[in-house]
């Protein structure tokens, strides 16, 4: 780094602690005015003062929102036997007898490209030559990864099942009759009144939808818990045809699932890993690309598979400069958004010359850790240039593409259990997850650590973290 650049940088450091610290320098100076000459008030004026303090103080708790506490949650680890190495991949593709030359060539190109290793699992359905993609199969796979979370999950809390009160499942392509939801109320015995939901066709990013619908009954209903399970089921996903946009999914998504226990009690706090601070949710689907870019539909030979549009990639973008439009207020130092309002009101009213270069805020002033969706590479990477992160920023997101796979909603769990892993989740850091769906939407959760989180048992990479972060070759 050359001596202006360094001169640069410390200027700016110099200007985000000015303008971070100058309300508390402005309210700790108001208030020693107010001391040296409280002896001039009268009781009237301090009656007054007292009076607007006490009515301030009031409604502020009286308005704000109840807090949410994340108690635990559990991310899936199938058995060994349901690894699939590239290599293997590609000889079960061969023998199955429905691609083309073509389309094998294709596929084994996407996967040395794709991030990920060669421990990724996929359901025993999909294993069997030739596949049984039938309903009971795919029961099997929803019930292996699903009750497999809860016990964990359970295990692990010690609560009493019959508190949950809400329950909130998302899996966007098997939607049977019972619902996923149903299953589980019939399984553990929920009681009779459980407010539960069951979010189909919502892609990618509908585990945070589902987190912010399970907030917001949590507004509602007091000293209660909330249960959200997010999966995706592969069985009868698995594309068989020989269109190359609808090859992709088979490369990239793999098996996998997570469920999450949220309390609204304020006596949960001290036992709490995470407080959720935020949620913003964004949805492109009025336009008419972005809303066809990730499309559920039968090829000309009448094969069922997931389409991925050449357009994803700038479609993702638009829908994150939208949704860090709403989170950024919400988040960044005073001084980022300063400067971002500076840039924006230059360009409105200079708008006959040129243009200054949008600012984008620097994210790293609001988070310790981002928890970017494993949708692939290119996601990862675009996000990693457009937010201007560091390596160690996407880590974990590198990571777990390379050791799960895209496990479609349930990804940022196994990336906020990766970052527990390696022991560096401190009382106060802050957390985003961000992830993208079809739709086209992009939703945003952050989370603040209540503690010095360490991994909890079965933490998926308890018996593999120790040779991670891996060198990844593309």
């Amino acid at each position: 780094m050359d001596d202006n650049a360094q001169i640069r940088k410390n200027v700016k450091l110099c200007y985000h602690y000015l303008i971070t610290h100058f309300l508390k320098l402005l309210l700790l100076s108001s208030l020693t005015v107010l001391v040296m000459n409280v002896s001039r008030l009268n009781l009237n004026h301090l009656a007054f003062i007292f009076l607007v303090a006490f009515l301030g103080t009031t409604l502020f708790f009286m308005s704000r929102p109840r807090s949410v506490y994340l108690l635990d949650y559990s991310c899936y680890l199938p058995p060994s036997s349901l690894q699939l190495s590239h290599q293997k991949f590609m000889n079960h593709s061969k023998l199955i007898n429905t691609f083309n030359e073509s389309s094998l060539e294709f596929q084994s190109k996407i996967l040395k490209r794709s991030g990920l290793g060669h421990e990724t699992f996929l359901p025993e359905a999909i294993h069997d030559v030739p596949p049984r993609p039938t309903m009971a199969a795919a029961r099997e796979e929803a019930e292996l990864v699903v009750f497999g979370v809860l016990d964990s999950l359970f295990e692990n809390t010690k609560v009493n099942i019959k508190e949950i009160s809400v329950l909130v499942v998302n899996c966007s392509l098997f939607n049977p009759t019972p619902s996923l939801s149903a299953m589980i109320v019939n399984k553990y015995k929920l009681r009779e009144n459980v407010k539960s939901f069951n979010l189909g066709g919502m892609g990618c990013s509908a585990g945070v939808i589902a987190v912010d619908l399970a907030n917001d009954m949590l507004q509602i209903h007091r000293n209660t818990y909330a249960l959200v399970v997010s999966t995706e089921n592969i069985t009868q996903n698995w594309y068989f045809g020989n269109k190359k946009a609808m090859l992709i999914p088979n490369c990239l998504f793999r098996l996998g699932g997570s469920a999450v226990l949220l309390s609204n009690k304020s006596c949960d706090r001290r036992r709490s890993k995470y407080k959720l601070v935020h949620t913003v949710r964004t949805h492109k689907g009025s336009d008419e690309k972005a809303f066809n870019c990730v499309y559920q539909e039968q090829d000309e030979d009448l094969k069922t598979g997931v389409s991925l549009s050449k357009d994803l990639m700038s479609i993702a973008g638009a829908a994150l400069k939208t949704n860090i439009t709403t989170l950024g207020p919400l988040v960044l130092p005073m001084s980022e958004q300063i400067l971002f309002f500076a840039t924006f009101l230059a360009n409105k009213l200079f708008s006959s010359k040129k243009k200054m270069k949008p600012y984008m805020p620097d994210f790293k002033l609001a988070f310790d850790h981002f928890c970017i969706h494993a949708g692939g590479r290119a996601v990862i990477d675009e996000l990693e240039k457009s937010l201007r992160l560091l390596p160690k920023h996407v880590e974990a997101s590198r990571m777990t593409l390379h050791r799960f796979g895209n496990t479609s909603s349930s990804s940022i769990w196994y990336e906020l259990a990766y970052t527990e892993a390696k022991g560096r989740m401190r009382k106060g850091n802050r957390v985003w997850q961000i992830a993208f769906g079809s739709g086209f939407k992009c939703n945003s959760a952050v989370w603040v650590a209540l503690r010095d989180v360490e991994p909890s048992v079965k933490n998926p990479w308890e018996n593999c973290i120790h040779r991670y972060p891996v060198k990844i070759d593309l």
